[in-house]
């Protein structure tokens, strides 16, 4: 508690508890009198956007600055980075959250294939986690490397083969077919079921080698933001609630979070950018204003 705001609200709650006077509290915390009734010289707007900063904090705590200053622009605002820092570190609001270091368990020499556009590359992994009882679930999910976007999870007792397969198909009908999907060893991407139905509908499997988390790094992030932003701060009364919570964040993280590895865009925006780019006709190169007969990008 070092700034003067912070005293300030500190006295005044010491007051209003009927646990000291004003004086005796201004003693105690080391706070001038004249501080505590001084006006403030903030001008209406400044207080509105200070307000805001606080609101948009309060309502995501694990976002951090950066995030909340993209929000606030898309709002429309003109806004500095180190303007809602400052706020944030005044309020307490700072976000500290300690990395978990991964052990490798040898270098990895293998050249990873990268998504260099929508439905290249899918990814699906499970996440499991428990109700107030104690009783676990898993979570299946699936992304698309490329645009970040969540496009389905499925939260059940237990995820069998078919259950994977019902997955995949309808987000097939939702977003189209990917050319690949990666995934680990785990017992269900490798069940025989799954192999036949994949290779039926010409979509190749990428296996990352055993005890290789880093092989899979986008599917290993986005479960890093699933329990940080949605599990850890949820307590599920049921499986069904459970579904609908994470359905919700689901949501949100495709159409209203800001993506920082995608500019501060959310993935549904990055998408429809991107399938508009593809749409673009081909030109000459001789004359750039003549059309190529035939082609896209």
């Amino acid at each position: 508690m070092v700034s003067p705001s912070s005293r300030r609200r500190a006295v005044k709650h010491i007051v209003g508890e009927g646990l000291g006077s004003a004086a005796q509290a201004c003693r105690a915390i080391g706070l001038a009198r004249s501080s505590l009734y001084r006006a403030s010289q903030a001008s209406e707007e400044r207080r509105k956007m200070q307000s805001r900063i606080i609101d948009l904090s309060e309502q995501n705590p694990r976002y951090g600055y950066r995030r909340v200053t993209a929000l606030l622009r898309r709002e429309g605002a003109k806004i500095n980075t180190k303007r809602v820092q400052r706020v944030r570190r005044q309020e307490s609001l700072q976000v500290r959250k300690k990395q978990r270091r991964t052990k490798r368990l040898g270098m990895s020499t293998a050249m990873r294939q990268r998504a260099e556009r929508a439905n290249q590359i899918w990814s699906w992994d499970f996440v499991h986690d428990q109700t107030q009882e104690g009783t676990p679930f898993r979570i299946l999910t699936l992304i698309d490397e490329h645009t970040k976007q969540c496009l389905a999870t499925h939260v059940g007792w237990s995820v069998r083969a078919v259950d994977v397969i019902t997955v995949i198909e309808a987000s097939i009908q939702r977003y189209g077919a990917p050319e690949h999907i990666r995934s680990d060893n785990g017992s269900e991407f490798i069940a025989h079921a799954i192999q036949d139905w994949l290779s039926d509908n010409a979509i190749k499997i990428i296996y990352i080698k055993p005890g290789s988390p880093w092989e899979q790094p986008f599917i290993e992030s986005f479960h890093d933001k699933l329990r940080d932003e949605c599990l850890n701060r949820e307590m599920f009364g049921s499986l069904l609630e459970a579904r609908i919570i994470i359905e919700q964040w689901r949501i949100e993280y495709n159409q209203r979070r800001p993506h920082s590895s995608l500019g501060y865009l959310t993935p549904a925006e990055f998408a429809k950018q991107q399938k508009f780019q593809s749409m673009q006709p081909i030109r000459h190169k001789d004359n750039p204003w003549a059309l190529e007969p035939i082609g896209f990008n």
